[in-house]
């Protein structure tokens, strides 16, 4: 079973938050404290990230898929909100075609349908499994932020980063690798919100806008002066964003 942590009162709509790989539920606090006052927040942590199991990898976006509807299911939870940043929003495109009667309204952030080449992935994990995470930390980390980012940021995503599991994180990057949604987004009926960080080098606005088309109404919003974790550059925009989404209809 997935780690997960649930803030807000008990008879609010239920919004579940998925982070980037690399990163635990955590990495949603910047909107917790608006959220929480209006729904009931799920944050979860992908296996082989933070307190979840580490199987051995490789991965597939169908395992992580099917970890959170497992979750979903444990905590009795029909039908929910998604929001999803990188991974997150992978897993969130996953959900959305094939458990489409679980995910009410959906958010995609700084993520991708699919996101070549695969043999970079495969060195990454391999590396991973050769020398640790601390051996591709300050390069990963370097993508999340723009120059103009708070160093303490940094500092604590680069500290968070480094302590996750490495075979977790490989399984994951695998998982990445062997990823192809362009075939199932026209099946996503969730209205669905797609936000890009202008400045985003891992997954440009190019790839939201690919999304965008793919997902029958969907509709986007770009952010400048944030780059991947747009949700810490631009926390206040991010959270109003999605606060206006999963109040909408």
């Amino acid at each position: 079973m997935l780690a997960y942590e649930a803030h807000g009162p008990l008879d609010a709509p239920v919004v579940l938050l998925g982070s980037s790989l690399g990163t635990t539920g955590a990495m949603w606090a910047p909107q917790m404290s608006a959220l929480r006052d209006q729904f009931r927040v799920v944050t979860f942590d992908h296996r082989g990230h933070g307190g979840s199991p580490v199987p051995p990898g490789p991965y597939t976006l169908a395992d992580l898929g099917q970890d959170v509807l497992a979750l979903l299911d444990h905590l009795g939870l029909a039908r929910v909100h998604y929001a999803g940043l990188s991974l997150g929003g992978m897993v969130g495109m996953w959900l959305a075609a094939h458990a489409p009667e679980r995910v009410d309204r959906l958010a995609l952030l700084c993520t991708a349908a699919h996101l070549p080449p695969a043999t970079g992935w495969h060195e990454r994990a391999a590396t991973v499994r050769a020398a640790g995470m601390s051996a591709v930390a300050d390069a990963v980390v370097a993508r999340w932020f723009t120059p103009g980012a708070r160093p303490s940021d940094v500092a604590a995503f680069t500290k968070a980063l480094v302590a996750i599991d490495p075979e977790g994180y490989a399984g994951c990057c695998e998982a990445i690798a062997a990823m192809d949604l362009r075939p199932v987004l026209p099946r996503i009926t969730a209205p669905t919100l797609v936000v890009a960080g202008e400045a985003d080098p891992a997954t440009p606005p190019v790839l939201l806008q690919a999304i965008v088309d793919g997902i029958p109404g969907s509709a986007s919003h770009v952010l400048p002066d944030a780059a991947h974790l747009a949700n810490v550059e631009q926390a206040d925009r991010v959270t109003d964003l999605l606060r206006r989404h999963f109040t909408a209809g």
